[in-house]
């Protein structure tokens, strides 16, 4: 398993190939349109990430101590953006996703061609996954 660096480094890797913001438009677009589909069951009001201003859901569950994160959106860049989050933050302990930095974010240049929305939607997103992570940790800990 990869480190929540190493998978910054692959993502930081892969959008610097381009440099037309449109060509990583795409990128984002591809990711989206890779996520595996929600169950429609996870589409709840509690799954929905407030401050997006497209609708966002996100599942969270506690595998082997590891958290595992999927998602949907309405919107294709954001889902594109929350695969991007899932593909660097899912899977690894709580601990690890509470004291990563996600530096990637600023090193592709994303939140510098998102919308003032979207950039608050990305934020919301990275917070609620913490979110998420805090209550396994605090689970573990009982």
């Amino acid at each position: 398993m990869k480190s929540i660096n190493e998978l910054q480094n692959e993502v930081v890797a892969e959008f610097t190939d381009f440099d037309d913001w449109m060509d990583r438009y795409q990128v984002l677009i591809d990711l989206g349109n890779e996520l595996p589909p929600l169950d429609e069951k996870y589409k709840t009001e509690q799954n929905l990430i407030e401050g997006c201003q497209s609708r966002v859901w996100l599942q969270a569950d506690m595998v082997d101590g590891k958290a595992v994160f999927r998602a949907d959106s309405d919107a294709i860049i954001v889902k594109g953006i929350i695969a991007l989050l899932i593909r660097v933050l899912s899977e690894h302990t709580p601990e690890e996703i509470l004291e990563s930095d996600l530096r990637f974010i600023d090193e592709i240049g994303l939140k510098d061609h998102l919308s003032p929305t979207r950039s608050n939607g990305l934020l919301s997103m990275i917070k609620q996954m913490r979110m998420y992570a805090l209550a396994f940790k605090a689970k573990e800990n009982q």
